[in-house]
């Protein structure tokens, strides 16, 4: 039976940090829509899709897998918000509030992970 996504707190989190982003990047230059905002839109959500598509696999293996690039995905933004804010597209605080919520879908990913880890060896 499938993991009901919506009650894994990562995934929580991802959703809330993906649509920040996109909250963000509305304010970038239109030049960059098939540029940084597209990259980090679709990074952001990779990072929660992931995690609801690994939900769904019946093995803990293949749900470790979609986890893993679900964090490539988290890493991959991490890069993007701090470049954004050092090329002026996000404000100190802005880049701020998102790298923190970044860092806390991060750990709680992992956290999962480490938890999924220990159930199948034990």
């Amino acid at each position: 039976m499938a993991r009901d996504y919506r009650k894994i707190r990562a995934w929580q989190l991802a959703d809330d940090l993906a649509i920040a982003i996109y909250r963000a990047t509305a304010r970038f230059p239109k030049s960059e829509m098939f540029g940084l905002t597209s990259q980090m839109r679709r990074a952001a959500v990779s990072a929660a899709a992931n995690i609801v598509e690994g939900a769904t696999r019946r093995h803990s293996k293949e749900y470790m897998q979609f986890l893993h690039i679900s964090m490539g995905s988290l890493a991959e933004l991490g890069y993007y918000i701090g470049f954004s804010e050092r090329i002026g597209y996000l404000d100190n605080g802005l880049a701020k509030d998102l790298l923190s919520l970044h860092e806390h879908t991060a750990r709680t990913t992992h956290a999962l992970m480490n938890y999924i880890e220990q159930s199948q060896s034990g």
